[in-house]
């Protein structure tokens, strides 16, 4: 999927799906005045090897938001043909995702052995994403898929949550 083509989509439907960010966290590139602990990096602790199997090209990795770093969070995000898959971390508890305007159809799902909260986020896009957050002792991991809005016929973004998950849950932090 060509990130420019829809970047503007993405950036928007992901913006409203994080929780508010704290200033002065700490991130994997270094601990600022606070003493929180350093987040799991997806974009350094995720191997090719793992996402080529998941189904996305790891050539095409964007750190950040839109390739802008988020205080309070470690964001990494790759594509493949069908849907653009993002890995999020932060400090933040399942709980605030829940209460995020927006967060909305919570549900209990099991990947990979692990249990998580399943949410839609809502809006135009909101058919085409599915996220999974799953409690981590830094606070949560969130797995996204967004399937391309330019193609017809795909698969439920979550039967593709639920594929790729099945790889890359077991590397989550717990």
């Amino acid at each position: 999927m060509k990130r420019a083509g829809t970047a503007m989509v993405f950036a928007g439907l992901a913006v409203v799906g994080l929780v508010g960010c704290d200033s002065g966290d700490s991130t994997s590139k270094g601990a600022t005045t606070t003493a929180k602990p350093v987040l799991w990096n997806p974009c350094t602790e995720i191997s090719d090897a793992a996402l080529t199997e998941a189904g996305v090209d790891p050539a095409t990795e964007e750190k950040g938001l839109g390739g802008n770093p988020m205080s309070g969070w470690e964001i990494c995000a790759w594509d493949s043909p069908d849907f653009a898959l993002t890995v999020y971390t932060t400090n933040k508890t399942v709980d605030e995702f829940e209460q995020k305007p927006g967060n909305v159809e919570f549900r209990d799902v099991t990947i990979a052995g692990r249990t998580g909260r399943e949410f839609k986020v809502t809006g135009a896009s909101k058919d085409l994403g599915c996220d999974v957050v799953f409690p981590a002792q830094q606070g949560i991991v969130q797995l996204q898929i967004l399937n391309s809005p330019l193609k017809t016929g795909l698969n439920d973004p979550c039967d593709y949550l639920q594929r790729v998950g099945e790889v890359l849950v077991p590397i989550f932090p717990n």
